[in-house]
């Protein structure tokens, strides 16, 4: 029989009685420009993208935790978006990483990356790309999506102890900015 509980310190709320052991935060990078003929990976955010961001983490706020490490694709559009969020979340320097392995539209290889992460992270947060981003909330998580969109955040739990074990989450939470609006 399950029992629903609060778990002391999970700022979420409510949920099964379970530990959470690992917690998976996937963010979309903000909408960027198409203009000035860029390469993919230099092109900037666009006015929109900071908008958007402020009103995902008006919400976010509300229900995140402290001890995030965050985790960004090379990209500027990405790192441009990891970068509102450490400032706006306080997060300090040595908690968040550029990772030229999160620039790729690829699941699994999004995957391995999460999966080579230190067990002594309980708290990840990730900045990256679709179609990986939405292919690995829809494989990892318990509601599935048709599509993250730009600046969308989805927070997954898992009952694991490492993050190489990682399967079969509990999706706490899906932020969209179309949503907030």
């Amino acid at each position: 029989m399950n029992f629903w509980r609060r778990i002391p310190g999970n700022e979420i709320g409510w949920h099964l009685n379970m530990e959470i052991m690992k917690r998976l935060i996937l963010v979309r990078h903000g909408k960027s420009s198409w203009d000035n003929n860029l390469p993919d990976e230099k092109r900037p955010l666009k006015k929109r993208a900071y908008n958007d961001a402020a009103r995902v983490l008006k919400t976010f706020k509300e229900f995140q935790s402290d001890n995030l490490t965050l985790w960004s694709s090379p990209a500027v559009r990405a790192y441009t978006t990891a970068k509102i969020f450490k400032d706006a979340l306080h997060i300090p320097d040595e908690k968040f990483s550029v990772k030229k392995e999160l620039y790729t539209f690829d699941e699994a290889h999004l995957l391995s990356v999460v999966k080579s992460c230190s067990d002594e992270v309980k708290k990840l947060m990730i900045f990256g790309h679709n179609p990986g981003m939405t292919a690995l909330v829809n494989k990892l998580g318990d509601k599935s999506v048709d599509n993250l969109p730009t600046t969308g955040l989805c927070v997954i739990d898992f009952e694991s102890d490492t993050w190489k074990d990682i399967k079969n989450g509990k999706t706490l939470l899906q932020l969209f900015p179309k949503k907030l609006r």
